[in-house]
């Protein structure tokens, strides 16, 4: 990346000319089109065929999200070793593989294996999605890369609220057959347009070191540097306080504002609409704006419009402060993944965000399994101040770093001498 590139003023046309960019974003759309018709036709077909059995529709969820914490930090790992577009492109490609093998089971009547669907998929992104910021890294300059995490941001957004409807339009019209080869296709379509990514650097062969001993230097990379122990402990907030009130939804329209359990989708949409928004405004203030100034402001907004849904019982409040909460958690995700590209080195991009990730998930999972006990305990009004309390820790663990200066982290061959 030569110095005209890295001093160029951030702006949408030289965002949209980034050949990276590009191809990214395209891909992005097959993933998210692929991933919302996976999920939205999986969990009606296994609740068409268990006739509603609970412990089955909950594997599903468990088929999703155990691999993030499982995986999370081996593949960060290895996307760090490994080369990173032919790394996306395989896990895609699998991806595609593992989806066509399971409709092959279902033309044979073993439907069970609709779970492994989810489940590969859900392990090979533990994979693609590290190597993804890795390009970003390598390809973006770090003036755009901000405007860059805002507008893939902005496409996860968007499918929030269309993909949904399209999962259940393709389900219910042309059944799960056609659902499963729209999915497998949406990630060959992927992989075709990662192809046209510019190639991967040539690197050296990695023999001095095991995967063990590269976990080891990964966690001593993040325990060494103040910047990642600031975001480990606001990740770990932010999960908590998204783990706790996305569960309360149903019961902050129905027992507090007094609606039927239906209208809880126009409070998914109100919020929607604010994610696909904020991303846009995310893009704009990468311009004007560091990282964690965008960070504060999300953390603060959210904590403060968090309290007010949980406390007040009228209606265009509540579908307002949904909006709000919305239009903050793109500054927050974007906001994060900034704050790691640019300050991570390119050998541990990969590590770093298989630390940080699982935190922000474990906080959000443990909070969701704790809603139904503490629902009983204390009044809805206290459970949405405790999330309120929550976000307003993160805001706090994050102060420390509007102090520090953007500085090189430790080089590798330090590391390897620890």
């Amino acid at each position: 990346m030569n110095n005209h590139t890295q001093a160029q003023a951030p702006s949408m046309s030289s965002l949209f000319s980034n050949r990276f960019v590009q191809a990214i974003l395209l891909s992005g759309l097959f993933l998210q089109l692929g991933i919302w018709v996976r999920n939205f036709a999986i969990l009606l077909f296994v609740t068409e065929q268990t006739n509603k059995d609970p412990f089955a529709i909950s594997m599903i969820s468990v088929a999703e999200f155990a691999p993030i914490f499982l995986f999370s930090f081996i593949g960060g790992t290895f996307a760090d070793r490994w080369r990173p577009k032919l790394t996306m492109v395989l896990c895609d490609l699998l991806s595609a593989l593992s989806v066509f093998a399971v409709l092959l089971a279902l033309v044979f009547g073993g439907w069970k294996a609709i779970f492994f669907a989810t489940l590969v998929s859900s392990i090979l992104s533990q994979f693609s999605q590290p190597s993804s910021m890795k390009l970003f890294k390598l390809h973006v300059p770090e003036s755009l890369i901000q405007m860059g995490m805002s507008m893939n941001q902005t496409i996860q957004a968007i499918f929030m609220i269309l993909g949904p409807m399209i999962g259940t339009l393709i389900y219910f019209r042309f059944g799960i057959n056609v659902a499963i080869a729209v999915m497998g296709t949406c990630f060959l379509l992927s992989a075709l347009v990662l192809t046209f990514l510019p190639a991967d650097k040539k690197v050296e062969v990695i023999a001095a070191t095991n995967v063990s001993k590269e976990m080891k230097m990964g966690f001593r990379y993040v325990m060494s540097n103040k910047l990642f122990l600031y975001m480990g402990s606001f990740f770990l907030a932010a999960g908590m306080g998204m783990g706790l009130i996305n569960p309360l939804g149903i019961f902050l329209v129905t027992e507090h504002l007094g609606l039927t359990a239906q209208n809880l989708q126009w409070f998914t949409a109100v919020n929607g609409v604010g994610m696909i928004l904020g991303g846009v405004g995310a893009m704009a203030l990468a311009k004007k704006i560091t990282p964690q100034t965008m960070l504060l402001i999300g953390f603060v907004t959210s904590a403060t419009s968090v309290a007010i849904m949980g406390s007040v019982n009228i209606i265009w409040v509540a579908l307002l402060t949904q909006f709000i909460a919305g239009l903050m958690a793109p500054l927050i995700h974007i906001s994060c993944n900034t704050l790691i590209l640019t300050n991570a080195e390119e050998s541990f991009v990969g590590r770093v965000n298989g630390i940080l990730n699982p935190l922000f998930m474990g906080g959000m999972v443990l909070n969701m399994s704790l809603v139904g006990i503490l629902k009983v305990q204390f009044p809805l009004t206290s459970l949405y101040l405790i999330a309120s309390g929550l976000f307003l820790i993160g805001a706090l663990a994050m102060l420390p770093m509007l102090r520090m200066k953007q500085t090189k982290q430790m080089k590798v061959a330090n590391m390897q001498h620890h």
